[in-house]
């Protein structure tokens, strides 16, 4: 496999998708992937196709040194599935949302974000659009666990 490709899903595509996005393209450079490992993130709902990723999502990110101001929301298209090799939900909302969408050849590729990081004890990444800073860092915390598990995984099963 010349590379793998990943896509992080929410519902918007401007809180939690993109942080994860941001720190897991972050994560491929650190280690020098870049070219071997391709991201993107999306909606579920096309609620914020074409907007930046959410003022707090981008200061929480940039506060730890990764950069989201490059990110556009757009939303989940069917081609998605055929695309992408790993299609990640951030709650099990999002989960059953890409499972109903996927056609049924590719379900294998859907994946929960907090399943790469057990030991965090969560299964889902919250929503922290309605809620105050905290939830924003929260948010940072649980996708960059997941992504050290997610990048593991990758390279194991992928890269060798």
């Amino acid at each position: 496999m010349d590379s793998v490709r990943v896509l992080f899903v929410c519902m918007g595509n401007i809180c939690r998708s993109p942080t994860a996005h941001g720190v897991f393209r972050s994560l491929v450079q650190q280690h020098g992937l870049q070219g071997r490992v391709l991201i993107d993130s999306a909606g579920t709902h096309a609620y914020h196709v074409g907007s930046p990723p959410d003022r707090r999502s981008q200061e929480t990110a940039a506060r730890r040194g990764v950069d989201l101001s490059d990110l556009v929301a757009r939303r989940v298209d069917e081609t998605d599935f055929d695309t992408f090799d790993y299609v990640i939900a951030m709650d099990q909302e999002n989960f059953m949302s890409l499972s109903r969408k996927c056609p049924d050849e590719h379900v294998n590729k859907i994946f929960m974000l907090m399943d790469f990081a057990p030991e965090m004890r969560t299964r889902e990444v919250p929503d922290p659009y309605y809620g105050g800073a905290a939830g924003f860092e929260r948010v940072y915390d649980l996708v960059l666990a997941a992504s050290e598990g997610l990048l593991d995984d990758i390279r194991r099963r992928h890269l060798g």
